[in-house]
C-alpha cells in the first residue's frame, strides 16, 4: 500500500518593502518551501517611492501581489499598519498553518506574538540587526544574510577566498566547544528531551532549541545541518538506528559523552 504523502503547510508570506531588499527574494523563497506552501505572497510599500523601483522584475518573477500604501506623514511608516491589518484578516480566515512576516523592524513584535496566541507557527526572515524583541516572538527566526552566504557559496565555483577560509577556521571542534553559549544550549536541550539512558532523538532537540532561542541556526556556525554542527563540537555520541525496522527510515540520537565514561567507570 503506497503512502499517502502528507499535507504541506499553508503559509502566508507578507514582506515589508521598506525594510527588505529584493536581492533576498530568490534565496527567501527557497527556505520558505522547506516549511510549506506559500499560497499567499503580499509585499507592503509606497510604490510610487523611486527607493522601491528594484523590486518591479521581482514582484513579476516571484508573482508576489504588492499593496500600495502611501506615506501620509513624514516618519511615520504607514506600511506597518496596512501589513498588520492584512496579517490579522488572513489569520481569522483559519486557513493557514503559518506566516512568514519578512522584516527587521520591531512594530511587528506584537503582531507576531498575536499570531502564535491563536495557535499558528510564525518564521521570522530579516537582518542581523533585528531588534530581539521582534526576533523572540517568532517561533523561528532566520537571518537573511545567512540565506545569500549559502547561495553564494552554492554557485561559487572558484576556490575558497580569504573570507570563506576565515570561516572554516571558526568550524574548529576546539572554537565550538569554547562557546559556552552554544555548548549550554545543546546540552540543556538534549538533557530536557533525553531518554532514561540519556539518548535523545535529534529532531526533538531541535524542536526544543528552536523552542529556546528562535535565532538559532545551524548555518551562523558554518553547518547546513544541525547534525554536522553536533558532530563537529565532538561533545556527543552520533547514533543512527533504523524505525520500523532495517527498512524503515533512519532516525539520529545523540547522548553526552561524558556519560557513557560514567558507565564504565572511566
Amino acid at each position: 500500500m503506497v503512502a499517502e504523502p502528507e499535507r504541506q503547510q499553508n503559509l502566508a508570506v507578507l514582506i515589508d518593502a521598506d525594510n527588505t531588499s529584493p536581492s533576498v527574494i530568490e534565496y527567501l523563497f527557497a527556505e520558505i518551501a522547506k516549511y510549506g506552501m506559500a499560497s499567499v505572497k503580499r509585499i507592503y510599500g509606497d510604490w510610487t517611492s523611486p527607493y522601491l523601483k528594484g523590486w518591479k522584475e521581482v514582484l513579476l518573477t516571484y508573482a508576489i501581489h504588492p499593496i500600495q500604501q502611501f506615506h501620509y506623514t513624514v516618519g511615520k511608516n504607514a506600511t506597518d499598519s496596512a501589513m498588520i491589518i492584512d496579517a490579522m484578516d488572513l489569520l481569522y480566515s483559519n486557513r493557514f498553518d503559518g506566516f512568514c512576516l519578512v522584516s527587521s523592524d520591531s512594530d511587528f513584535t506584537r503582531l507576531a506574538t498575536r499570531i502564535r496566541e491563536g495557535g499558528i507557527t510564525v518564521y521570522g526572515f530579516g537582518k542581523k540587526g533585528t531588534p530581539n524583541a521582534f526576533v523572540s516572538a517568532c517561533d523561528k527566526f532566520i537571518y537573511t544574510e545567512i540565506l545569500e552566504k549559502q547561495a553564494e557559496e552554492d554557485e561559487s565555483e572558484h576556490p575558497a577566498g580569504e573570507e570563506e577560509q576565515a570561516a572554516k577556521k571558526k568550524q574548529t571542534p576546539k572554537l565550538l566547544r569554547g562557546d559556552t553559549k552554544l555548548t549550554n544550549l545543546l546540552r540543556n536541550s538534549v538533557d530536557a528531551v533525553a531518554d532514561e539512558d540519556g539518548w535523545a532523538a535529534l529532531g526533538n532537540v531541535g524542536q526544543h532549541i528552536s523552542n529556546q532561542s528562535p535565532s538559532f541556526d545551524s548555518r551562523n556556525y558554518g553547518f547546513r545541518k544541525l547534525s554536522s554542527l553536533v558532530k563537529a563540537t565532538g561533545l556527543f555520541e552520533v547514533e543512527s538506528r533504523a524505525v520500523n525496522g532495517e527498512s524503515g527510515n533512519r532516525v539520529i540520537f545523540i547522548r553526552h559523552r561524558q556519560r557513557k565514561a560514567q558507565k564504565t567507570g572511566k
